[in-house]
């Protein structure tokens, strides 16, 4: 079945122009009055309208916007509970702490599978409609051998991205003995999550864990087969950064609080520095600056992280828009990091982009520029997605 989406006003594609490599061109590779072809699940055809092939359904975008799907590289969405009442308070001034990751834990933990599972599905359903087509999930809201495995395996039912977090913060039955901790999630913890996982992540922050502790978390999964992140140098400096790169790690996470140092490490390595924007706005942290990040030439990634602590959102859309308030990012920088950025996260080179051999993971908006994301933040402006060639929206 092959599918001509033409009439295209303006079409994001992330593949530089040819004319970009000599220094000039468009890094987005911004292309007007264009067209696509799907066939399968898989772009076949990238060009102007005019010389669009024959196709066996056309649809016609009427002259509006269309952009690679969302690549939501960072997000919770395996949790029992709610945090509503800790967010009121930090609207009234209670200080955000890594600590309120326990108090979902109980609620996780005494929910049954199928009540994981339908909500789980109920929060892939929001990022869809909002133009999210490829999505990573983690654990970390078990903090016992056998809820982690839960955890992974439901999010294994929905993704390839499943990160194994035990070391997400150190349970109170563990309180003041963080290594005993650390010795269940690098043994039978590991085990048992392993098998449903790609990645092994660690929160390597104060109140969570230690950098010894993490590096600890973060070489036992490596040595059994899983790619490291890392959540770090969200509640100030530390050496989270350094041991992420030193390690080879797709992604750290957060970075609101970064040094000169941690910049330069960045910008000589392939580990992509993923910015949170829900979680500033949600716990009035300083905004990290992504102008600091992209001048010197960080690979950066938006992800919503939604949790119920931090960022209850599942928009990728306002991430954009407040990325581009409060982070100094362009738009063309916050659509290019919340998809090609996305991707890099993730280390996949199928996603993220629209050209020939790429999947066919695709949003049009209702508008006829990719500026009103930010322009008018709030508004659904996704009129249709197309998730592995197939309609979804």
């Amino acid at each position: 079945m092959k599918t001509l989406i033409t009439n295209i006003g303006e079409l994001t594609t992330n593949a530089p122009t040819p004319e970009h490599a000599e220094g000039g061109g468009d890094l987005r590779g911004t292309l007007h009055d264009a067209a696509v072809l799907i066939d399968g699940d898989r772009i076949a055809w990238v060009g102007p309208a005019a010389d669009a092939p024959d196709a066996d359904e056309t649809v016609d975008a009427e002259g509006r916007a269309l952009i690679p799907g969302f690549v939501d590289s960072h997000s919770h969405l395996v949790f029992g509970g709610d945090r509503a009442a800790e967010f009121e308070a930090r609207m009234q001034g209670q200080k955000y702490a890594a600590g309120g990751i326990r108090s979902t834990v109980a609620a996780t933990r005494a929910a049954t599978d199928e009540e994981l599972r339908i909500r789980l599905r109920g929060f892939l359903d929001e990022m869809l409609a909002q133009g999210t087509t490829t999505v990573e999930i983690k654990s970390g809201y078990g903090l016992d051998v056998a809820t982690e495995e839960r955890l992974v395996r439901l999010a294994a039912e929905v993704t390839p991205e499943v990160t194994f977090l035990g070391a997400h913060v150190v349970p109170a039955e563990y309180a003041d003995r963080g290594d005993d901790y650390v010795e269940l999630v690098t043994g039978e913890m590991l085990d048992a999550c392993a098998p449903h996982a790609k990645w092994i992540d660690v929160f390597c922050e104060t109140g969570a864990f230690t950098v010894p502790q993490s590096r600890r978390v973060l070489e036992a999964g490596i040595a059994r087969g899983l790619q490291p992140r890392v959540h770090a140098s969200q509640l100030g400096p530390g050496e989270g950064v350094r041991l992420a790169v030193e390690l080879g790690a797709a992604s750290i996470d957060h970075g609101t609080y970064l040094t000169d140092d941690d910049v330069t490490a960045l910008a000589g390595s392939e580990t992509v520095l993923t910015l949170l924007p829900g979680v500033e706005f949600s716990t009035r942290q300083p905004y990290p600056d992504a102008r600091r990040l992209i001048d010197a030439d960080v690979t950066v990634a938006i992800a919503c992280d939604t949790n119920p602590g931090s960022s209850f959102t599942s928009s990728m859309p306002f991430c954009i828009a407040v990325a581009v308030r409060d982070m100094r990012m362009t738009v063309a920088e916050a659509i290019h990091a919340a998809t090609a950025g996305g991707a890099a996260a993730l280390r996949r080179t199928d996603i993220g982009r629209i050209a020939p051999g790429m999947r066919a993971d695709l949003v049009l908006l209702k508008s006829q520029s990719r500026v009103h994301l930010a322009y008018r933040p709030g508004v659904p402006l996704v009129d249709a997605v197309w998730k592995d060639g197939v309609r979804a929206v």
